[in-house]
């Protein structure tokens, strides 16, 4: 599956556990859908190129609003499971403070029956529990139970390790990952031997990144135009497409973008979609590039979203 062995990175010296509040903060929701008056299906092909809007910081929005529910504040946050051997995020609703935390311990829980359905699933073995979580200096060290080394070829030891760091490193605070099982730092992951001898970061786990990330929508979020689309690709020239799909299989829009960065180098993307939903209903969000050897269309992700006026 891999050209070259995979290696994950870990600190010798180990760091003070200490409680993790308000670690870093995560990005928001997609925002809710406008409502638009609409008489006919309009399909918009742009004939331009929109490019991201700049993120100073960080590759996409960190910045989570949390919300009051019945058991207190609460805020929303991606974990990251796998689809088709490729890193795909989905939202989960957590209690603050602590949510680097909550969102690897809704991590370790594993899809929904929903999720399950739509083909994601976890790597990490059941019954793995989060053992507590501290950060220090843009590294969170992350102790897990035994059971996160258990069972599993290379494929399954290194998704199961991008999991964890993909969901960690989704708050601004936090760029790499430190890992240890039962309060012992790791050299060796598993009995693949995956080597971890420095801090991990998503760009050690590339090859289980798709060509184009949607961090924002995820599935089945209730969308509308304007929808603001944003997340990392790795595409030829930086350039891609953003099509929406509606209910009857009419294209509403399917528009260009082009990436911060592309051809070997992720970059960045955020844009704003616009189109008319004239049927509600179960739609989707495609993003693909055309071959740079045949031209020919190639689907990197397919998200399907709840459409409304």
């Amino acid at each position: 599956m891999f050209s070259r062995p995979i290696r994950v990175a870990l600190l010798g010296a180990a760091l003070a556990m200490t409680a993790l509040t308000g670690c870093g903060q995560e990005d928001p929701g997609t925002p809710a859908a406008s409502s638009t008056a609409a008489t006919s299906v309009t399909a918009t092909t742009s004939t331009s190129v929109t490019r991201p809007t700049p993120t100073p910081t960080d590759p996409t929005p960190t910045d989570p609003t949390p919300t009051t529910g019945p058991g207190g504040p609460t805020t929303a946050v991606s974990v990251y499971f796998m689809k088709n051997e490729k890193l795909v995020p989905t939202r989960r609703q957590v209690a603050t403070p602590a949510v680097a935390q909550a969102a690897l311990t809704a991590l370790l829980a594993g899809p929904t029956a929903a999720e399950s359905s739509a083909g994601m699933s976890s790597s990490i073995p059941a019954g793995t529990t989060l053992r507590g979580v501290s950060l220090r200096a843009g590294t969170a060290t992350v102790d897990l139970s035994g059971a996160f080394a258990s069972g599993g070829g290379t494929l399954s030891m290194t998704s199961r390790l991008a999991q964890v760091v993909f969901t960690a490193t989704r708050f601004g605070t936090i760029q790499r990952v430190d890992f240890r099982l039962d309060g012992v730092p790791v050299t060796v992951f598993g009995g693949e031997g995956i080597i971890l001898d420095h801090p991990q970061t998503r760009a050690d786990f590339e090859d289980l990144s798709p060509a184009v990330l949607v961090e924002s929508p995820t599935s089945a979020t209730t969308a509308g135009s304007p929808l603001r689309v944003y997340g990392t690709a790795n595409t030829f020239e930086a350039v891609f497409q953003l099509q929406v799909v509606d209910t009857a299989g009419a294209t509403l829009t399917d528009t260009r973008v082009m990436a911060s960065s592309g051809t070997g180098t992720r970059g960045t993307f955020d844009v704003t979609l616009r189109f008319t939903v004239t049927t509600p209903g179960t739609g989707k969000l495609v993003a693909w590039f055309a071959s740079a050897r045949d031209g020919s269309r190639v689907v990197v992700a397919e998200i399907p979203l709840d459409l409304r006026r």
